[in-house]
């Protein structure tokens, strides 16, 4: 299989090979109407203690959980004996990318991921040119998918929707009104709440008003506003927070990918949790997710100063402004830890530094940064302190995510759940796993509004993991990003086993939507 295999390429191949009988998800038809799983370590997704139990799971849902060895004789299609292993609800990643109409999830799957929420940073998914998420939305209904999805409507995608231009940066009152309308008809569809890219085009232009106006929209249905804030920078991070915060409520304010780029130490950790706990003491729902690694991974315009983003002709502004966007560039790039700092992620370049490419094009780095323009691509940007970034993570108000997607260049598409475990609970024992379970299921289940997921408990939705701690392995890294993750020995979503023995084995996802 190549690296990234998509949806369509593999159902063209198994047509063209014979038809639908070599298709993954044909299993989904063969799967066991019930599985027992027998003397498991159950870790219920609610940050009780673990305890030996039986778990029996009937259809897609929990039916009964008992303790060991009970006089009470169960019939099951299938029993899997827990031998000391960990049975846990599948994980939640509240900031995913991808499509699962195209894309295959099965390295999230490899992690334990059941459950994704995409639309995140202010750019929504789309069928074609149609940007109202309702499309999309039924088309996923009708598709065979890999992991239960959840969406958000997107601020970026409702602009471009009612046709407001890019750079417009106060929209009139009839704009406004059409961008609401939209979103109440999305929210309505099922979406679970809003995302903002305040760093991207076009939120980069929007102002604190026009975000109010919707942040009172998503309220009525209470969702929840996730954003990519306006800045993540050590400077003004805390200023970034509180426009989130006056931007969203009376609607719940959630941080996406949790980071301060530049800080440094344990210090500077606790003074932001400090400064998030006492927006949480004023009443405010403020939470936040993150993921276990100390680069991000975006496109290279957050290099670039805003007046040289689209829709501005890029040209035009090199040729007037060339030495003066150079500098820029230059002194941004030395800030964020030189280029060396940068590992590109986009061909032809993917897999080398921002040094060795611009090496290898015989220009200093700020002239090759000038040559390739903002949308050239994207990379992984190592500009985080791990100590800092250590201490956010094991926060009980902070949920684990990826920010990942399939084919994404990046550890953290493969990796993150299985460093969750390894690294964070096994390695470092910086948290119990009961602890560490909570954060990745029932808590982000909790800021969804997930009613019968994240949590193993009689009635609940049968998205379950089977694993031993001690087996659990990331083996990506940034020199080979697409590496799956190992030890997740079982994982079933909606009551089938979709993942087991390394491999993909059933599609059981399906299109969630918010009540």
């Amino acid at each position: 299989m190549s690296q990234r295999l998509t949806r369509r390429q593999l159902i063209g191949g198994a047509a063209a090979a014979g038809g639908l009988a070599s298709l993954p998800g044909r299993a989904a038809a063969r799967a066991p109407a019930s599985t027992l799983f027998r003397e498991v370590l159950l870790v219920d997704g609610t940050g009780a203690a673990p305890r030996l139990a039986d778990v029996l799971v009937t259809g897609d849902r929990i039916a009964r959980i008992t303790a060991p060895a009970t006089a009470t004789r169960v019939t099951a299609t299938r029993i899997v004996a827990g031998e000391g292993r960990v049975l846990a609800p599948g994980f939640i990643d509240t900031h995913s990318h991808g499509d699962p109409l195209d894309d295959l999830y099965e390295s999230f799957l490899a992690m334990g991921v059941t459950t994704i929420v995409l639309g995140q940073d202010g750019s929504g998914p789309r069928i074609g040119k149609d940007l109202d998420l309702r499309s999309w939305m039924h088309a996923v209904d009708r598709a065979r998918i890999d992991v239960n999805v959840a969406a958000l409507a997107s601020h970026g995608t409702l602009r471009r929707a009612v046709k407001i231009p890019d750079a417009v940066r106060r929209p009139d009152d009839a704009a406004l009104a059409r961008m609401a309308a939209q979103l109440e008809a999305e929210l309505r569809a099922g979406a679970f709440g809003l995302s903002y890219g305040l760093e991207y085009v076009p939120g980069i232009y929007s102002q604190t008003p026009e975000l109010t106006n919707l942040g009172r929209v998503v309220a009525r249905h209470d969702g929840v506003v996730m954003s990519h804030m306006r800045s993540e920078n050590d400077e003004e991070i805390e200023a970034s927070i509180d426009e989130l915060i006056a931007s969203s409520l009376p609607a719940r304010p959630h941080i996406s990918h949790l980071k301060v780029v530049f800080g440094k130490g344990e210090a500077r950790a606790r003074a932001l949790l400090d400064f998030l706990a006492a927006k949480r003491a004023q009443g405010i729902g403020l939470t936040a997710d993150e993921y276990p690694y100390t680069a991000g991974y975006t496109g290279i315009a957050i290099l670039f100063p805003e007046w040289a983003l689209p829709p501005t002709d890029y040209a035009g502004i090199v040729a007037a402004r060339r030495q003066e966007l150079r500098d820029y560039l230059e002194k941004r790039m030395l800030r964020r830890g030189g280029p060396e700092a940068l590992l590109l992620g986009t061909a032809p370049y993917a897999g080398k530094t921002l040094a060795q490419a611009a090496q290898e094009a015989g220009l200093p780095f700020p002239d090759f940064l000038v040559k390739l323009g903002p949308q050239a691509g994207s990379g992984a940007h190592f500009t985080m302190d791990e100590v800092l970034q250590d201490t956010l993570i094991v926060d009980p108000h902070v949920a684990i995510s990826t920010d990942g997607g399939p084919g994404m260049r990046h550890p953290r598409a493969t990796g993150t759940y299985a460093k969750w475990i390894e690294q964070y609970v096994v390695r470092d024992r910086k948290l119990p796993i009961e602890e560490a379970v909570r954060k990745a299921t029932g808590f982000p289940a909790a800021i969804l509004r997930l009613a019968d997921r994240g949590v193993i408990r009689e009635g609940a939705q049968a998205d379950c993991i089977l694993f031993d701690p001690a087996k659990v392995k990331a083996r990506s890294t940034y020199v080979n990003p697409f590496a799956m993750a190992e030890g997740f020995d079982l994982v079933m979503v909606n009551g089938q086993p979709a993942f087991e023995g390394g491999q993909r084995i059933a599609t059981a996802g399906r299109l969630l939507r918010a009540r």
